[in-house]
């Protein structure tokens, strides 16, 4: 790794970041995760509208990335099973009880990195309050995150156009990480509510493009049943393209990876409509296969196997997401790609 490449943001959802995070935290990076601000669903969905208080979760989960403080940590994931906090994730409780007390987010995550002894930054894209909103193709309006991943219909209609209500500006703080980075992640995570969103917050997608950092799309392993079904490599990247603006992806990153024919069972008992992303083998020669308008330049295509062969397994305590897109089950190896990604740092 060259010895200039000092800071890396990684901007995107909570699992998606802390993955990528915890396989650069035994390098000696100066990191920042920069996460999105819309979740409606599950624990920081009911927290949010009970407090009147950002949701938390995808914090929570990088700051327990970054964190060394194993018998802390633990409990920061902890989820009760019963009573009147059923399904209520320990951390977000403490971060929202660190808001109460400091008076601000910025000032939360603050006090709980030094409680976790984090050198590392989590700082919120946001500091307002807004709601993801989808009109699809058909013109059907979609409101908030939890409606939206849960649509079952999204991908066979098509998008049209993604946005927020009300408009928000950018958290000082991620501006200032951007222009300072020397690489910039967009990690992996849901496609409609935990990547896209990010760059529709003003200020952030001209950021990203007046950056002379590195840009690294890590693509996501598995399809999203109802959102993102049947996408490929070169679909994930045309339309994050659409927001983000195009020519400004240096190197994209899929996994080439397959699971055992057990554990695709095993998956496919929760999510049976789920399927890996595909990819063109012409992409494995990092070649663009991109339509027209043609590019100015093409980005370098990584195929490599970088999938984690330990399963998931579901909380049976996290009642409050809805729906059929649960958690997460099969992840990124967090060691194999930070590995991938510091190889690109030296060229």
């Amino acid at each position: 790794m060259s010895k200039r490449i000092k800071k890396i943001v990684c901007l995107g959802g909570g699992t998606g970041v802390s993955v990528v995070l915890s396989g650069f935290r035994k390098y000696p990076l100066d990191l920042t995760a920069i996460v999105t601000m819309f979740d409606s669903g599950g624990s920081s969905g009911k927290l949010r509208k009970e407090l009147g208080i950002l949701p938390l979760g995808d914090v929570r989960q990088c700051l327990v990335a970054l964190s060394d403080e194993t018998n802390l940590t633990n409990l920061f994931h902890y989820r009760f099973g019963k009573g009147t906090l059923k399904g209520h994730n320990f951390g977000n409780l403490l971060i929202a009880a660190a808001i109460g007390a400091t008076g601000g987010l910025n000032k939360a995550i603050d006090k709980i990195s030094k409680i976790l002894n984090i050198k590392d930054k989590v700082v919120p894209v946001t500091l307002g309050g807004a709601d993801i909103i989808a009109i699809l193709k058909n013109n059907k309006k979609i409101k908030e995150e939890e409606e939206i991943i849960n649509c079952p219909y999204l991908s066979k209609v098509g998008v049209k156009k993604l946005f927020l209500e009300p408009e928000v500006e950018a958290n000082p703080k991620t501006i200032s990480a951007i222009k300072k980075a020397d690489l910039i992640i967009i990690t992996p995570g849901k496609f409609y509510t935990s990547i896209i969103p990010n760059f529709l917050v003003k200020g952030i997608s001209a950021a990203i493009r007046k950056s002379r950092a590195k840009k690294v799309f890590v693509c996501n392993l598995m399809t999203q049943i109802g959102n993102t079904d049947g996408f490929s490599v070169i679909d994930f990247l045309t339309i994050l393209e659409k927001y983000l603006g195009k020519d400004i992806i240096d190197y994209v990153i899929f996994n080439t990876g397959k699971l055992s024919a057990d554990q695709v069972k095993e998956v496919r008992e929760v999510f049976p409509k789920a399927d890996f992303i595909k990819y063109d083998k012409s992409l494995l020669k990092m070649t663009s296969t991109l339509p027209p308008p043609s590019r100015k330049r093409a980005p370098k295509f990584i195929g490599v196997d970088v999938i984690d062969r330990q399963i998931r397994k579901l909380n049976p305590a996290d009642i409050l997401v809805k729906g059929v897109n649960k958690r997460t089950m099969i992840f990124h190896e967090p060691n194999k790609l930070a590995k991938v990604i510091l190889k690109l740092c030296k060229r």
